[in-house]
């Protein structure tokens, strides 16, 4: 079941808001009294950009401002932390289209109504595609690091070495270094105790045992 898209019946006020939360201070907590008080920003209208906040990830259930929050008030960082809040509140419009931002306003109606499955040209399709349109006007999709590449392979000759790794056995510890990809190479470092014996015999024996049951493994 396709999931509601966010959208406030008075879109406009959605700039207002966005605008007074660049300029005023990050709240301990994004409630209606630091929204009237603070903000300036009264009304039904008003208040009903909270919910919208919060499901475009800019703040939690609890009113707490996400990173996304303090992202969007750094003007270096403003464009890519809005585009992440359109991506995660209208999740549903990017798994059609995942360049949903370049469509015109015609497509995305399209789109939105598709996805609500109510009558074309209703009001609340109509409200979500101003809403998507003007938060879409804070946002730098282009700047959006490709999640594609972050996530592409590495190619064999980019491998990164793995930490050692560490053996133990029933002689002893052996440490090798396992590189992605290669076998793994082994290095004993092997202590004989020898008896204190004249008999050179002793000491054939003993090597002779270590070459067959060690050596050619």
């Amino acid at each position: 079941m396709s999931t509601k898209l966010p959208y406030i019946a008075s879109p406009g006020t959605v700039k207002t808001v966005l605008d007074k939360i660049i300029e005023a201070r990050t709240p301990e907590r994004f409630t209606q009294d630091f929204l009237e008080t603070k903000l300036g920003a009264k009304g039904g209208s008003a208040r009903a950009v909270i919910p919208l906040l919060k499901r475009i990830g800019m703040i939690e259930q609890d009113g707490s401002p996400t990173e996304i929050y303090r992202k969007f008030r750094n003007n270096d960082t403003m464009g890519t932390a809005m585009a992440s809040a359109i991506r995660h509140g209208y999740k549903e419009i990017f798994d059609r289209n995942e360049y949903a931002y370049d469509l015109p306003k015609p497509k995305i109606a399209e789109m939105v109504n598709e996805i609500s499955g109510k009558e074309k040209g209703n009001s609340a399709d109509n409200y979500t595609v101003l809403t998507f349109f003007n938060l879409k006007e804070y946002a730098d999709f282009e700047a959006l690091p490709d999640e594609a590449a972050v996530t592409e392979d590495v190619k064999d000759d980019q491998k990164i070495p793995e930490s050692p790794v560490r053996i133990e056995t029933p002689t002893g510890r052996v440490e090798a270094d396992q590189v992605a990809g290669q076998p793994l190479s082994l290095a004993y470092s092997i202590n004989l105790h020898l008896p204190e014996t004249d008999d050179i015999k002793v000491f054939d024996a003993i090597f002779q045992s270590l070459n067959a049951n060690i050596l050619k493994q």
